[in-house]
């Protein structure tokens, strides 16, 4: 039960289907909580009562996006389904077949965007060791927009457009972020921008879960203590890795993100081993496999060395890396 982050809804009145309950419905409950009620007593009673199809409004009410109502036949193509999720920046996608004898909508499965990409990993494996230029080169990912610390306008972020967080932030905060961006992960940096954790959305589920939720003021240090022993890491990788390696990785765990640091090549032009530098989610990689991105000269922050697109590609992908919780510690590389 705890590895469950998204639900269809039914509506059984009409016998039909009603949308997806996902862990970002929650993330705007409690945002939608701690805006509209001042006792903690009155909100823990109310949402024992509170109908699904009440999410609706109260979406409505903070100003987030609502989600839309995605379905396709499981005798669509994948070409089809995956146009559906660029296009929606959708993370799943219902199947929906008709019962035959009272032809009422019946739900099949939930195709997501990691299942989608894995089976392209294992099926497309020529196409795949073709994909040897750089992320860099290839410009996936959202990446820290100033070229440099010194660069960075008065009163932005330095990882601007990246929401990040440090340890000392709580995550009342990071949920802010969360139901505002609608955003599943931000990166915990230090003082000096280095990357030393991810905090995802299923972790502000655990606290939920464990009845903690009364306590979302308690620091990301103190969050993350709470986090289950099997927790596999953050997958780190930089911008010279290669797409094709992004996606035997995917091939091998389940990834759902992967924070882009500086790597070797951006430390010998005076940047910083292990700072922060963008994220790559699988809407980037589907995005781009989509055929939605181009190969054109990415904007380099902490600037590198600037690469013509028609030159070869950079030095020799690397294997990405885990960083592991909470310490700063990195596993081997992975094969």
């Amino acid at each position: 039960m705890n590895s469950v982050v998204s639900a269809p809804l039914w509506n059984s009145d009409k016998s039909e289907f009603a949308g997806m309950l996902t862990v970002l419905d929650i993330i705007h409950l409690i945002q939608y909580y701690w805006r509209t009620t001042a006792s903690y007593d009155f909100a823990t009673e109310d949402v024992e009562t509170l109908r699904l199809e009440k999410l609706r409004e109260i979406e409505i009410e903070l100003g987030v996006a609502q989600p839309p109502l995605l379905r396709k036949h499981p005798e669509n193509t994948l070409y089809e389904a995956a146009q559906v999720l660029v296009q929606t920046h959708a993370r799943r996608l219902p199947l929906l077949d008709y019962d035959s004898d009272t032809g009422h909508e019946v739900i099949v499965s939930t195709l997501t965007q990691y299942r989608l990409l894995k089976f392209i990993s294992i099926n497309c494996h020529q196409e795949i060791q073709k994909l040897n230029l750089s992320l860099r080169r290839l410009k996936i990912g959202t990446y820290v927009a100033a070229s440099s610390p010194n660069d960075v306008p008065e009163g932005q972020s330095p990882y601007h457009p990246i929401a990040t967080a440090t340890l000392n932030t709580t995550v009342f905060s990071v949920v802010h972020m969360f139901s505002e961006l609608s955003i599943s992960a931000v990166p915990i940096v230090n003082e000096d921008g280095i990357v030393v954790n991810l905090y995802e959305t299923v972790d502000v589920m655990t606290l939920v879960r464990s009845g903690s939720y009364q306590s979302l003021d308690l620091t990301i240090s103190e969050a993350l203590k709470q986090r289950s022993v099997d927790f596999p890491g953050v997958v780190i990788c930089t911008a010279s890795d290669s797409l094709g390696t992004l996606l035997q990785l995917i091939k091998k765990r389940r990834v759902h993100r992967l924070v882009v640091v500086e790597g070797e090549e951006e430390e010998k032009k005076g940047g910083r081993k292990g700072r922060l530098l963008g994220i790559i989610t699988l809407s980037d990689v589907l995005r781009y496999i989509m055929g939605a991105g181009t190969i054109t000269e990415a904007h380099e922050p902490r600037q590198t060395q600037t690469t013509s697109s028609s030159g070869p590609p950079s030095e020799g992908p690397s294997s990405p890396t885990i960083l592991t919780s909470p310490s700063i510690s990195t596993a081997p590389p992975m094969s």
